[in-house]
C-alpha cells in the first residue's frame, strides 16, 4: 500500500489553504485534482513540440504526433482494448455519449416503436442524448427504477428487456450515490436478450476500477479525463471496431476524410472516422500521463484505500442525528447525504468557510433526486490523495456546521 503522505507530495493544489484553513478536497467526482506528472506532460507538450499532427513533415509535427498515438496506445492498454483503432478520442464522457446517439440516429438502425433503456440513476449526459435520439427516430424511452438504497432492480430490468430494446445505456457507478453496478452481468442479459448496442458511462469508474472494455461486453465505453488526474477537454469513446466500422461518421473535416471532391467525399478508416478536425492533442498526452501515475501506484490499491475513507466517512455521519446517507453500504467514490432541516446549500457553503470542498446540488441527476423526493444533496467524493485526517475534519465541520445552522 502507498503512503497518503507520499501521494500528496505529487498535487501541489494541496498545499493551498482556503480561507486560512488547510484544503480538505472532496469533490472528486465532479473534477480531480492534478499531479505534477500530468502538469508536466502538458508543459513539456507546448514546450517542446507544440505543433499540429499526422499531416506534417516537420520535425514539431513528427513529434507531436508520435506523442498523440503513443497516448493512444496508452488508452488501449489501459482499457485492454484489442486495438488502438477502437480509441476515439473525445472531449469527454458527455461528447463519447452524445457521438453515439447522433451515429445510431444518422445510421437508421433506430426507428419508431424501438427502445432505448437507461436508468434512473444516470447522470443528465446519459438521459438528454437519448432523449434527442427519440425525438429524431420515434423511439421510446424506458427507464430501470432502483429501491431505497438507490440500488437497480434487477428484476425489472429483465422485464424491461424485449425485441425492440435496440440500446441499454448505463451508468457503471452512480455519480450521486456512488452505486456500483453489475455491468457485465447487465451486459450479458441484454446481449442474451437480442440488444444489438450497449454503452458505458464510465465517467466515475475509470478513476476506481480496473476496466477491461473486452471482458464487460459492451459495445462502447465513454469516460473523461478530468475525472481520473487529467487534464479537462479529454475523454476518450472506446467502441468495438466491428460496430464502429459498421456506423456513419458525425462530423466532417479535417482527418475524418481520406479524400474530397465536390462530387463526394471518402471517408478515413478508425480511428480517425470520427475524429474531425484538430484534436487536443495536449489532453490526450495528458491523459496518457495521468494512466501512467495510476498504474504505478495499483488501481487495486487505490480503490481499497478510497474504500476505507468512503466507509470511515460514513461511519462518522451515521453518528449524526437527522442524518440520511444515500446509496448502498459498498458506495465507491461517492457519499451523498441530508440532514432534516439542513438545507444542503447552505451546510456546503459553510464547509467551505472552513476549507472543505464539497459537492452541493441535483449533481446532474435531477430524476433521481426526484424518486428520492428531494431537490439534492450534499456529496462528498474521494481520491487517491484523500486521507484519514480529511474525513475527520470533514465529519467534524458537518457537526460544527449543523451547530450553526440550527
Amino acid at each position: 500500500m502507498f503512503s497518503e503522505e507520499e501521494i500528496r507530495h505529487h498535487f501541489p493544489i494541496l498545499d493551498r489553504k482556503i480561507n486560512g484553513q488547510p484544503l480538505v478536497y472532496l469533490d472528486n467526482a465532479a473534477t480531480t485534482q492534478k499531479p505534477m506528472e500530468v502538469l508536466h506532460a502538458s508543459k513539456h507538450y507546448y514546450e517542446a513540440m507544440n505543433s499540429n499532427i499526422h499531416r506534417g513533415t516537420h520535425y514539431l509535427a513528427r513529434l507531436a504526433t508520435e506523442g498523440f498515438e503513443k497516448a493512444r496506445k496508452t488508452v488501449a492498454d489501459h482499457l485492454n482494448a484489442a486495438s488502438t483503432d477502437e480509441i476515439i478520442f473525445t472531449s469527454g464522457t458527455t461528447d463519447g455519449i452524445n457521438l453515439v446517439a447522433a451515429v445510431l440516429a444518422l445510421s437508421g438502425k433506430i426507428g419508431a416503436g424501438d427502445e432505448i433503456l437507461i436508468s434512473t440513476l444516470e447522470h443528465h449526459s446519459n438521459i438528454v442524448p437519448w432523449q434527442m435520439l427519440c425525438q429524431r427516430t420515434g423511439a421510446d424511452l424506458k427507464v430501470i427504477p432502483c429501491d431505497d438504497d438507490g440500488v437497480l432492480d434487477q428484476e425489472a430490468f429483465r422485464s424491461l428487456l424485449n425485441g425492440r430494446t435496440k440500446v441499454l445505456a448505463i451508468g457503471w457507478i452512480s455519480n450521486a450515490f456512488g452505486t456500483v453496478h453489475p455491468v457485465a452481468e447487465m451486459t450479458a442479459a441484454a446481449k442474451k436478450a437480442g440488444v444489438p448496442y450497449v454503452l458505458l458511462d464510465a465517467a466515475q469508474a475509470t478513476p476506481h476500477v480496473k476496466m477491461d472494455v473486452q471482458a464487460v461486453g459492451a459495445d462502447f465505453v465513454a469516460l473523461s479525463g478530468h475525472k481520473v488526474y487529467a487534464t479537462t477537454g479529454i475523454g476518450v469513446l472506446w467502441g468495438r471496431a466491428d460496430v464502429l466500422n459498421d456506423l456513419p461518421p458525425w462530423r466532417g473535416g479535417g482527418e475524418m476524410i481520406k479524400e474530397v471532391t465536390f462530387a463526394g467525399t471518402t471517408y478515413n478508416d478508425l480511428p480517425f472516422k470520427y475524429e474531425a478536425g484538430t484534436p487536443n492533442i495536449e489532453g490526450a498526452i495528458a491523459l496518457a500521463a495521468a494512466l501512467d501515475f495510476v498504474n504505478e501506484i495499483g488501481i487495486g490499491d487505490i480503490s481499497a484505500h478510497e474504500q476505507d475513507l468512503i466507509k470511515a466517512a460514513a461511519a462518522g455521519l451515521a453518528e449524526i442525528p437527522d442524518v440520511r446517507l444515500y446509496g448502498p453500504a459498498d458506495r465507491a467514490g461517492a457519499l451523498s447525504f441530508n440532514i432534516a432541516g439542513v438545507h444542503h446549500y447552505d451546510l456546503g457553503t459553510l464547509l467551505d468557510q472552513m476549507g472543505v470542498a464539497v459537492r452541493t446540488g441535483h449533481h446532474c441527476c435531477q430524476p433521481l433526486m426526484a424518486r428520492f423526493g428531494v431537490s439534492g444533496t450534499t456529496r462528498a467524493s474521494f481520491a487517491v490523495y484523500n486521507t484519514v485526517a480529511d474525513v475527520e475534519i470533514f465529519v467534524a465541520s458537518v457537526r460544527k456546521a449543523i451547530g450553526m445552522l440550527r
